[in-house]
């Protein structure tokens, strides 16, 4: 097994000579990023009146790029596996430190039914599809494929997610099924990559139980951290010992610490990340007083989040143009119809809801940043292989279509499934729910606060005219 190759930090401003040839190219890229992402900052809410969301407007520009710099194997993209691996710990412990187990007990049922049957099925469905339509792909690398497009985003759909006409229960239950899902796939991609290390002999004397071992370490090491964070900071906070500002600044650490001990120690990084955050929601109780607190940690994810969406299509353009057949468009097709829609009709059945929530429910389960990071580790981790090539060649398309399909489709299907909620009033979907969040919706989109208030209806719809 290889390891990621670290570019090194350009100290211009310590160093007392002219940057070199490598300085100068890392120089001209972190300025051509900024300036994406500030340009894209100051039309962002333009950019969402025409459905463009932040995915699809740093998939483009990566596109462009490529246009510009044609992908190639001497194209490094420089410490992108650290900023990669820094994006899934920061996205796994914000997304499971958000999901309030106060919030969400009343759907407690539908929830576990989505995570502890919903997405195994998915799982399961993904690697039949991969058996039937790729059967020279061995097991592993099947397995690596479906468990690493498993995994929604509520980024993508984040125009549903806080859409004030869409229900507040329905908006709910997306943003924890996308919360909570990534972390509980991750250990299976991070299996499926040791089994096909082991396998392939590209990691002498690493066996599944070692892997397995990792992994237990990793979540008892985020467990004792994400309690004993969230516990000291509430004891503080009641002291008046720590600002706000300063418990937020605690709370972007926790990951990274977790992330680090856990590496230290022979365990997880990734999975410490993702129990952290989950044991961090339990034990701070306080945070329902004060949403500050992760607000750092998600101000940090996001430009991290849009360097590995440029990156995804600068690499996309040269996939999708030249490793594409009929077979990879239909698995795609697949995964974001089939093997999504029908696990969630099944684990939704007999819940109450409408079949018309259920359909909502079953498409905007979009795939995006954590199957990205996923692909990125997976390249950095195993040697250059044809089912490898097979396997990111497959989840780029499907993730690819995810953004424009999803992001496209976001504001229009929720308006439409919001009119028809506000007429008929079905009973499960209108029970009152705690607003959710996303992160993505906080640079171009209203956020549920912006709504006016003065409504009474359950829905949590706006007053309607008249």
């Amino acid at each position: 097994m290889r390891r990621g190759r670290l570019g090194r930090v350009p100290l211009v401003i310590l160093a007392s000579t002219e940057p070199g040839p490598t300085e100068r190219i890392e120089l001209v890229a972190f300025i051509g990023f900024a300036v994406l992402v500030i340009g894209f900052v100051l039309v962002a809410r333009v950019l969402r009146r025409a459905h463009v969301t932040a995915p699809i407007a740093f998939v483009g520009a990566g596109a462009l790029l490529a246009a510009v710099v044609p992908p190639g194997e001497e194209a490094r993209w420089v410490g992108i596996k650290v900023v990669a691996e820094l994006t899934l710990v920061l996205l796994l412990f914000h997304d499971a430190a958000q999901v309030r187990p106060r919030e969400i007990e009343r759907d407690r049922v539908v929830m576990l039914r989505l995570l502890l049957l919903g997405l195994p099925l998915t799982i399961l469905l993904g690697w039949l599809a991969a058996r039937w339509l790729l059967p020279e792909l061995p097991v592993m690398f099947a397995l690596l494929l479906a468990a690493a497009l498993a995994p929604t985003d509520a980024g993508l759909g984040a125009a549903t997610v806080l859409n004030p006409v869409v229900p507040v229960r329905v908006r709910r239950l997306l943003n924890v099924e996308s919360g909570l899902n990534d972390g509980l796939v991750t250990p299976i991609v991070l299996l499926a990559i040791t089994a096909i290390a082991t396998t392939e002999g590209l990691r002498v004397g690493v066996s599944l139980a070692a892997g397995v071992a990792e992994l237990a370490l990793g979540a008892v090491l985020g467990a004792g951290v994400g309690l004993l964070g969230g516990s000291l900071l509430g004891w503080s906070r009641v002291r008046g010992s720590s600002g706000a500002h300063g418990r937020a600044l605690a709370v972007l650490l926790l990951p990274l610490l977790a992330y680090a001990i856990a590496l230290l120690t022979g365990g997880n990084g990734f999975v410490a990340a993702f129990v952290s955050g989950t044991c961090f929601a339990g034990a701070a109780r306080w945070i329902e007083q004060e949403q500050s607190a992760l607000q750092l940690a998600e101000a940090v994810a996001d430009p991290l989040g849009y360097a590995v969406w440029l990156v995804f299509g600068y690499g996309a353009a040269r996939v999708v143009w030249g490793a594409i057949g009929p077979r990879e468009v239909l698995f795609a097709v697949l995964a974001l119809t089939v093997v999504r829609m029908l696990p969630v009709a099944l684990a939704m059945a007999g819940t109450g809801f409408h079949r018309r929530t259920i359909l909502f429910v079953g498409w905007f389960g979009p795939r995006g940043l954590a199957s990205v990071v996923f692909a990125l580790i997976a390249v950095e981790t195993l040697e250059p292989d044809p089912n490898l090539d097979l396997v990111l060649s497959t989840m780029t398309l499907t993730v690819l279509g995810s953004v424009v399909a999803h992001g496209l489709s976001a504001d229009p299907w929720s308006q439409r499934y919001g009119a028809w909620v506000s007429r008929t009033a079905p009973p499960a979907e209108v029970a009152g729910a705690s607003q959710p969040r996303s992160r993505d919706g906080r640079i171009g989109s209203p956020r549920p606060a912006d709504v006016p208030s003065g409504s009474t209806d359950p829905t949590g719809l706006p007053p309607r005219p008249g």
